[in-house]
């Protein structure tokens, strides 16, 4: 591809990611019929459903926190997450391409159904590694394509993370929900009969 097509695909990237300067938090919502949905808007009524947990967003703030503050800026503004799954190669491979570059990122893990159709709401599909910085979506791995979107976004082309900075474990993309104990109903104890009232003792029927 000529320079001239590439530099107008990275600004082509740069537009896009301006429009989602915002660190993106995925909702998960209940409903008032207790269907679950996953989103990126947090529900403007409470007829609409609570929110139940915050997503990827959320998460990477503190991790953060002891970045260069050029490093820290460029996170926060275009947050970085990989969609990933086991037994996968490519997802090996855009794993090891974050982490040779020294890119922060939160790694979201995707195996039980409940991921997969989680997935397939935040994409549109359920092809894997899926990868988000900003508002831009990549799925599957190049790594011209990562590379491009990283540098259009503004991180370096070399770590600058410190020496003492620990990649956060990667989490399930939906967090096991513990059910509910039903309380144990046990039954009344019987009651001994009141003595009657119109006994011999009180004739009178008065009750106390």
């Amino acid at each position: 591809m000529p320079d001239s097509k590439i530099a107008m695909s990275v600004a082509a990237i740069a537009l896009c990611l301006c429009a989602g300067l915002q660190a993106q938090t995925i909702y998960r919502i209940v409903g008032p019929d207790g269907k679950v949905t996953f989103t990126d808007k947090p529900p403007s009524s409470p007829e609409q459903g609570t929110v139940a947990s915050l997503g990827v967003g959320a998460a990477a703030t503190a991790t953060n926190a002891s970045l260069p503050f050029e490093l820290r800026s460029v996170a926060s503004k275009f947050p970085v997450t990989f969609y990933s799954t086991a037994d996968c190669q490519p997802c090996g491979a855009g794993r090891g391409l974050l982490t040779a570059r020294g890119i922060p990122f939160t790694e979201k893990t995707v195996s039980s159904p409940e991921d997969i159709a989680a997935l397939q709401r935040l994409s549109g599909q359920t092809a894997l590694p899926f990868l988000t910085i900003g508002g831009q979506k990549i799925s599957g791995f190049s790594s011209e394509e990562w590379s491009q979107t990283l540098d259009a976004a503004g991180y370096p082309a070399v770590s600058q993370l410190p020496p003492s900075y620990r990649q956060a474990m990667p989490t399930p993309l939906v967090g096991l929900q513990r059910p509910t104990p039903t309380p144990e109903v046990r039954p009344a104890s019987p009651t001994s009969p009141l003595p009657d009232s119109t006994s011999a003792g009180n004739p009178a029927g008065i009750k106390f």
